[in-house]
């Protein structure tokens, strides 16, 4: 991850709950919040920033990190096996890219614009291709 490629984007830290796991994203100062109603989003209030896995860096807690699947498996879903939070994913909809929990960000108010983009990820199928071009690398 280098912020060297784009000086647009800056550095954002972030983790879970009991600080186990913690990891780095570039981001610009205007995100879009992904505020989705799929089946495990909507349960667990997710709403997260898609972002190229170049722009990802995990710091710590990869053994802390259990992992979830369910329907096609695409989806990893990825929690603190300490304190339960999904800080993170690897999205279905975007395999190439990474899923930042918004409220997971230390500083999570820290950008010059944030609109939510209210996602039917109940019809997902329909509504994916929209997200696709979110992990494209910058």
């Amino acid at each position: 991850m280098s912020q060297d490629a784009n000086p647009a984007l800056k550095i954002c830290a972030g983790g879970c709950h009991c600080g186990n796991v913690r990891f780095e994203v570039l981001l610009p100062n205007e995100i879009v919040v992904e505020s989705c109603n799929c089946s495990i989003c909507f349960k667990t209030g997710n709403a997260h920033i898609i972002v190229p896995t170049s722009r990802f860096s995990l710091k710590a807690g990869t053994s802390a990190l259990t992992e979830y699947r369910f329907n096609t498996g695409v989806a990893q879903h990825l929690f603190c096996s300490n304190c339960g939070v999904t800080s993170f994913y690897i999205p279905r909809s975007n395999p190439d890219g990474v899923a930042v929990t918004h409220a997971c960000l230390d500083r999570p108010d820290d950008f010059e614009k944030i609109s939510v983009n209210l996602f039917d990820g109940q019809n997902w199928e329909a509504n994916a291709g929209a997200l696709a071009s979110r992990s494209i690398p910058d």
